[in-house]
């Protein structure tokens, strides 16, 4: 069993604040009611949230996790987020269930273990690290029965995406899977150069255009913590489109700091 470890900081400790939290984030801006399915048959592929605290991007994050909720549930998540504490492997999958106050998740058995052919896993590299946690909690309030494979990608270089890639895409042939990219945006900046250079990556994500994504990201050094998932996910689940939803920023959701802004981007990826 993977623990929480940021629940009482990044989200409530309590099952009943955690699920009126979430209520919040998806009734701010979106309109009313929770998310219900529309359609008949599922077209989503993969998708992008952003990973900091409830308080500063879940309202952004909810954008992602409504649309996967009205296209319908997949069979599985794949969940990449990147690592912020120096996990020893280039990616590394966790193949035990992630616990939130909202009860255990379980793991997809099957895409995890073919998955292990290929990444390590290493439940203790997971220990601390928050950009998978927090998704989990929205996975588990859109559908009652989820099932995951969280990997930590390290080396976010575009080798280590397209192996990612093709790993992910190995083990999920002929199975029903989203692709979910956790990554923040420019960290840490004025609120207008965000802005500007936030817009830079969201364009060559929309785009489908991952060389441009890593250019701008190295040209401009911007600060994207998960420009590796976000291609991984591009190019795992070969998109036919991808859909900005929502960008954001900590100045918008706090009011603090309109000098050292993060930015915060929702997208999901058609078949």
């Amino acid at each position: 069993m993977r623990y929480p470890a940021v629940a009482g900081r990044f989200y409530p400790a309590d099952k009943d604040e955690l699920l009126a939290d979430i209520r919040r984030c998806f009734l701010h801006d979106i309109g009313p009611g929770l998310p219900e399915r529309i359609g008949n048959e599922r077209t989503i592929s993969a998708a992008i949230a952003p990973h900091a605290g409830y308080m500063a991007s879940g309202m952004n994050a909810a954008h992602t996790y409504r649309k996967i909720a009205e296209d319908g549930l997949p069979e599985a998540y794949v969940l990449i987020g990147p690592d912020h504490h120096g996990v020893p492997y280039r990616a590394v999958m966790c193949d035990e269930e992630y616990l939130t106050p909202l009860g255990p998740c379980k793991i997809h058995e099957g895409i995890a273990a073919d998955l292990k052919e290929m990444i390590p896993s290493d439940c203790g590299a997971h220990k601390y690290e928050h950009s998978i946690e927090v998704q989990v909690p929205f996975i588990q309030f859109i559908d009652k029965d989820p099932k995951i494979v969280p990997i930590i990608m390290r080396d976010q270089s575009k080798e280590s995406a397209e192996r990612l890639a093709a790993a992910i895409r190995s083990a999920c042939k002929g199975r029903d899977v989203i692709i979910i990219a956790s990554s923040d945006m420019a960290h840490y900046i004025p609120k207008k150069d965000a802005e500007r250079l936030n817009s830079m990556v969201l364009e060559k994500i929309r785009a489908k255009d991952v060389d441009g994504m890593y250019s701008a990201v190295e040209k401009n050094r911007i600060s994207v913590c998960g420009y590796g998932p976000m291609a991984a996910a591009i190019l795992g689940s070969e998109p036919s489109r991808i859909e900005v939803l929502k960008y954001s920023d900590s100045w918008d959701s706090l009011g603090y700091d309109i000098k050292a802004v993060v930015g915060y981007g929702s997208a999901v990826m058609y078949k």
